[in-house]
């Protein structure tokens, strides 16, 4: 048995969900640039984002890996899990590193639903995948923290209520070893935002409300430090590398929704008197999409595991997510190419879900970036940079 093969009620009991949520909704919410606030409130309701909760804490205390199959039929469904996977993703940090006290707080009311943490503040302007170079920092003052500099792709921010914050609190040229002296923190966005926080929204070509943040001296209790001061980078890695487990399942279930979408539609199109699924120049790419998906599904069920038992998964989850955003933009180039003129007709969903996908490319990691980790810490390799 594959390990796709095990979470037959997971798949089931989340596609009925989402067929709740028809095609005509998710275009709908697109049309408008708007939020999919009702489906993301059914998956709360369902328990789905409260996957990786412990059961203590009222969630399911299931692992990475039933969550990203949880992404997975999300995205086969014709959703998008961008709206809502920053809080199976973030968990990450929380789970781990939090105190008795922030989990006992917050976990309960993250999986009733009654506070979303769906936002992760790293990436800057000037400094990319670079992280250990950040230059927002964070100055411990008595029993608080202020907060200074700037954060750039910030997703979800006005539809969460919690965010999870990487800033310096040693200035860089301070520490022996540049992955030091940055720490965690959890901000109360209600209270952040117009008290030292600016939120700038970023208008991109895919329906997703991502921003740019200014901190100006913006104070946080200092109880809301995750951790150790100082050990946010090794601290937040165990977010990152979820994501990118997450994020490859994502993409997976892009993958079959292509697959499933041309595979239909060149069996039903007749041109020249036959139809085009019988054509070997529209079957073998296709054909080739597949394959690559269910190899891509086993990188990240690997991954997944890893995560699960606390092993180290990082070589593993950038390589799930390098082969599945690779296979879902070739079936989606497939899907929409061999769909012709009505692939970019927007009542067929296909644009939307080519931009959609396209993302990946580029998010939360490019594919050059994970080829030069997997140069350097895989096999070996000088550094390139």
């Amino acid at each position: 048995m594959t390990p796709a093969d095990d979470y037959t009620d997971i798949r089931d009991a989340v596609r009925a969900l989402c067929a709740e949520f028809p095609p005509e909704y998710h275009r709908g919410v697109d049309e408008k640039r708007g939020y999919p606030a009702e489906f993301v409130d059914a998956l709360t309701k369902a328990g789905w984002l409260a996957a990786l909760i412990p059961e203590e804490f009222g969630g399911s205390g299931l692992g990475l890996t039933e969550a990203s199959v949880i992404m997975e039929e999300i995205n086969r469904s014709g959703g998008n899990s961008g709206a809502c996977h920053g809080q199976m993703y973030n968990m990450g940090t929380l789970l781990r590193h939090g105190s008795d006290e922030q989990k006992k707080y917050y976990l309960p009311k993250i999986a009733s639903g009654e506070l979303r943490l769906q936002s992760m503040g790293v990436t800057e302007p000037t400094t990319g995948t670079d992280t250990t170079k950040i230059k927002t920092k964070a100055e411990r003052k008595g029993d608080r923290y202020v907060i200074n500099g700037q954060k750039v792709w910030i997703s979800r921010i006005q539809h969460s209520d919690l965010m999870i914050l990487l800033a310096r609190t040693t200035p860089l040229e301070e520490v022996e070893k540049k992955s030091r002296g940055m720490s965690i923190f959890i901000v109360d966005l209600k209270d952040a935002i117009g008290n030292g926080m600016e939120v700038k929204p970023i208008q991109n070509m895919v329906n997703h409300e991502t921003n740019e943040l200014f901190f100006d001296n913006l104070e946080i209790p200092a109880e809301n430090l995750i951790g150790e001061e100082g050990m946010g980078f090794k601290y937040i890695l165990d977010g990152l590398n979820a994501e990118r487990a997450l994020i490859a399942a994502e993409c997976i279930g892009d993958g079959h929704w292509f697959i499933d979408k041309v595979t239909a539609y060149a069996k039903e199109r007749v041109v020249f008197g036959r139809p085009i699924g019988q054509n070997q120049g529209v079957q073998f790419p296709i054909a080739e999409s597949h394959i690559e998906i269910e190899a891509a599904s086993l990188m990240r069920f690997e991954a997944c595991r890893l995560f699960d038992a606390n092993q180290p998964c990082g070589a593993q989850a950038n390589m799930a997510k390098y082969l599945a955003a690779k296979a879902s933009w070739e079936a989606a180039n497939a899907c929409i190419q061999f769909h012709g003129g009505f692939g970019f007709a927007t009542e067929y969903d296909v644009e939307r879900k080519f931009r959609e996908t396209r993302l990946y490319q580029v998010a939360p990691i490019s594919t050059n970036l994970i080829l030069s980790y997997v140069a350097e810490h895989v096999l070996g390799l000088p550094r390139s940079f």
